[in-house]
């Protein structure tokens, strides 16, 4: 029999197959505890007023045993592995009670927070696009003022991995901001998709837009949109 706890935890078991209570003789058991030699079911083993917890959440597991008297780890053999693995607890129903309402408590906190964080979130990428946008302008006066946006948005999306969110575009380094205006041009201004959906390589594709991109760039460099 398993000792989850060094010795220190009561022990139930989900049975593979048909066992029977050698005290009451009441079965199949869904669960039972071994004691003189045999199996027996809750009630024989005074264990009858608890209540199953499944595993699942671990907060509430903790909280139910932490507020129960007394409980019972419920384990099953796992013959493949040849152990017996946890599969959840047996415990007062009013700590299990307690238990839920102290987690729902958590959960609506939690909800609260992720909501304050989104709208916290939501403000600073309003600033972020905001700053990414002037940093443009200053660098390409010549550039539209909606192009300017749309470059802007597209660049500092949040958890896109693009050049806007790395670490150069966050300190609004040059290099970074032309690459996000360059890749914009590239792929608005010029026929370099068309030649990746022709099965073009990048690089090659590239070489072909090239000239074009640069252009415009150097028009919106000058100041001529």
């Amino acid at each position: 029999m398993p000792t989850p706890r060094a010795d220190r935890d009561l022990v139930a078991v989900e049975p593979r197959g048909p066992r029977y209570c050698a005290e009451c003789r009441t079965g199949p058991l869904a669960l039972l505890v071994m004691a003189d030699g045999g199996p027996h079911c809750l009630d024989c083993a005074d264990l009858g007023h608890l209540v199953y917890l499944p595993r699942g959440s671990t907060a509430l597991t903790r909280r139910a045993r932490e507020g129960s008297s007394l409980s019972v780890v419920v384990v099953r053999r796992n013959h493949r592995r040849r152990r017996y693995e946890r599969q959840g607890v047996l415990v007062e129903e009013a700590a299990l009670a307690l238990a839920e309402q102290r987690c729902l408590a958590d959960a609506e906190a939690r909800a609260r927070r992720r909501q304050r964080d989104a709208v916290r979130r939501a403000a600073e990428d309003v600033r972020f696009t905001a700053d990414f946008s002037q940093e443009i302008r200053r660098l390409f006066p010549g550039c539209p003022a909606e192009r300017t946006r749309r470059i802007a948005e597209h660049a500092s999306l949040r958890g896109s991995g693009r050049v806007g969110r790395s670490a150069a575009g966050r300190a609004f380094d040059e290099g970074a901001v032309t690459a996000a205006v360059r890749a914009a041009v590239r792929h608005d201004d010029t026929e370099y998709d068309a030649l990746l959906m022709a099965r073009v390589p990048r690089a090659e594709a590239r070489r072909q837009v090239t000239a074009a991109v640069e252009r415009i760039l150097a028009e919106w460099r000058s100041g001529a949109g």
